[in-house]
């Protein structure tokens, strides 16, 4: 069989229960599909359940499949670390040997200091906080003074709040900017600019958020893909997380629902691409928020649009549903969480074979390489021949 459309949809955050070397991380327990569905006393998941979610892993109200629609298993982070670039590159075929610095403290006067005179304003916070709850803190005196709200957290971000009334999101962008070539060469994993709008008690974070990553330290999957002739497309933060290397296309999304309006777009009018989603409302709204009911939803909402893909699949379709890493909203914290991925893969004709535990995500990007005829990537090993 030769694949001609992949459709790679991360669920972001979607983990399925701790890894083993989950206690150098401290999130021994956490389980973010398993929590969630504790918390809500069991999910209706009928379309993911049907596929095989439920052969993967214990997850209340979605029973195992006798008969699974779906290849299933799940996979090992073998990267250091546990955020979003992390995730999203080892899917893509790259591995990490060691983690993103992280700045639990807050960051050094070496980096404020010029960061403070490229920004032109002044800096509030410089600590590690939950992005809501900074805001409220913060937020009042921002508006009175224009100083920038700058924070981080568990993960190597360097994030820069303001109100888009206060800060034109051109400055704000421009700001982030000048932030992220002064952390370079400390190796901060991203710079994230979080603008904001409301009033005092009743702030609201926007969709124009937008990510400065760090290079990928080598060439990715997608850039494999272009060398090929094979048409790529980023839907959600995929183009920030990859700095639009190796990407043809690279769609915005504002939340869940656009991005899978635009997912059923791209399958509507391409005959032949990557399709590389990123759903991320399951992590930003939800799970940094210890709400798992809004994380239920998110996953109901997915799992009612999944027929309306599934309508529009051909011989030729390979669809790949994963995650990044784990954000359990019932455990302790706010932070990402060190787990198992989820892995389903279906398309017509495709085998529906247990692909087991996976040792690593960029078995992910060798099997979208392989499906290709592209260049393999340096980590991974390619599934393809057990579904096909």
């Amino acid at each position: 069989m030769t694949i001609q459309r992949i459709f790679l949809i991360i669920l972001d955050s979607c983990g399925c229960g701790f890894l083993p070397d989950a206690a150098d991380y401290g999130d021994v327990g956490a389980d973010t599909l398993g929590g969630v569905a504790r918390a809500v006393g069991g999910l209706q998941l009928p379309s993911l359940q049907r596929l095989g979610l439920g052969n993967i892993a214990p997850i209340a109200g979605v029973p195992p499949a006798a008969a699974p629609a779906a290849a299933h298993g799940k996979m090992r982070e073998a990267s250091k670390g546990k955020d979003t670039s992390t995730g999203h590159w080892e899917i893509a075929g790259l591995r990490l040997g060691r983690a993103f610095p992280v700045f639990p403290h807050g960051f050094p006067e070496e980096i404020l200091g010029p960061f403070r005179q490229a920004a032109g304003r002044g800096v509030l916070g410089n600590k590690a906080a939950s992005g809501t709850e900074i805001i409220e803190e913060l937020g009042p005196r921002h508006l009175e003074t224009g100083d920038l709200i700058v924070y981080t957290s568990a993960d190597s971000v360097f994030q820069v709040a303001a109100h888009e009334e206060k800060v034109p999101l051109a400055e704000l962008y421009a700001a982030c900017q000048a932030a992220r070539d002064i952390l370079d060469p400390y190796g901060v994993g991203r710079v994230i600019a979080r603008p904001f709008v409301g009033a005092p008690g009743s702030f609201k974070r926007t969709y124009n958020r937008k990510d400065y990553s760090m290079l990928p330290p080598a060439p990715t999957v997608l850039v494999a893909l272009q060398q090929r002739g094979v048409p790529t497309i980023g839907i959600g933060k995929i183009g920030d997380i990859f700095c639009r290397q190796g990407l043809d296309e690279d769609r915005h999304t504002a939340g869940n629902a656009d991005g899978l309006e635009q997912t059923l777009a791209a399958c509507d009018r391409v005959a032949r691409a990557l399709v590389f989603v990123n759903l991320v409302d399951f992590d930003m709204l939800y799970g940094h928020r210890n709400d798992p009911r809004g994380y239920a939803r998110a996953l109901e909402e997915v799992d009612a649009w999944l027929p309306a893909l599934q309508a529009r699949l051909r011989a030729g379709d390979l669809v790949i549903l994963t995650a990044d890493h784990g954000n359990d909203p019932t455990f302790p914290g706010t932070d990402h969480t060190r787990e198992h991925v989820p892995l389903l893969c279906y398309g017509p004709g495709l085998k529906a074979v247990d692909l087991g535990v996976r040792d690593t995500f960029a078995d992910v990007g060798a099997t979208v390489s392989a499906a290709f005829g592209a260049a393999a990537p340096a980590h991974g090993t390619s599934f393809l021949q057990a579904i096909t």
